[in-house]
């Protein structure tokens, strides 16, 4: 074990993996119990740092970890859930391929500012298949008063999964990565039907996420305030928190 790997583990809590299960083709479910969620301060929205190279022959140390939304949050029994796709197939995706019941992990909760906020009326939602659990848990925490609109879009359609409650509260689009014109597209059609307040939450695809942002701040004059942005992924980079 290297001395980075000891010094990891130190200032990371740890866990220890009590479910897996295959989602689709491409994203598994990963359960994982830890005492450090009794006293989490969790926010939907936050995410973890998961050591997923620890034990590993990693060329760098930012392969050391790699960040996860928590879809899913069960303080009663100090477990939360975490939604990994396989595509980047990256130490990550190798990662949840190979981890398995009981093996023990280490993270870190962190809490950006991509998270629930109530203080809009209407919400526009745009994400693909590597931040749907993300906006999974975000809708979740959405007043049931709030109106919201999404457009969640993935080439196959059958790679996005249905929420840890089994139900589907997103509308799904057959959208090729990197086409922001097609997703501008589908925003024109739902803008007339949004009312009061509206804010955006726009994750996943680097890309996307700037072409969406200009767009709503250029074309329809929305403020940064009203505007929520997370890139997940860019096919130039990798472990983008």
């Amino acid at each position: 074990m290297t001395l980075l790997e000891n010094i990891i583990k130190k200032i990371m809590d740890n866990g220890v993996i009590i479910s897996k299960e295959k989602l689709t083709d491409s994203v598994y479910k990963i359960e994982i119990e830890s005492e450090a969620v009794k006293t989490m301060d969790f926010v939907p929205g936050s995410f973890i740092r998961l050591g997923v190279g620890i034990g590993k022959q990693v060329t760098s140390k930012k392969d050391m970890a790699r960040s996860y939304s928590i879809w899913n949050i069960n303080k009663d029994q100090n477990s939360f859930s975490l939604a990994i796709a396989t595509h980047s197939n990256g130490i990550g995706a190798q990662w949840v391929k190979d981890c398995k019941v009981g093996d023990s992990v280490y993270y870190k909760t962190k809490r950006g500012k991509f998270t629930v906020d109530n203080s809009a009326d209407s919400y526009l939602v745009v994400g693909d298949l590597s931040a749907l659990s993300h906006l999974y848990i975000i809708n979740r925490y959405l007043s049931d008063n709030k109106q919201i609109k999404s457009i969640i879009y993935n080439k196959n359609i059958e790679e996005l999964y249905a929420d840890i409650n089994n139900t589907k509260p997103f509308t799904f689009f057959d959208i090729d990565e990197n086409n922001p014109q097609a997703i501008i597209t589908q925003i024109e059609k739902l803008m007339p039907n949004l009312k009061g307040i509206k804010m955006a939450y726009i994750a996943g695809d680097s890309r996307v996420c700037i072409a969406i942002n200009k767009y709503l701040k250029k074309e329809l004059k929305w403020n940064s305030k009203q505007i929520k942005t997370k890139p997940f992924w860019n096919p130039d980079k990798k472990g983008l928190e």
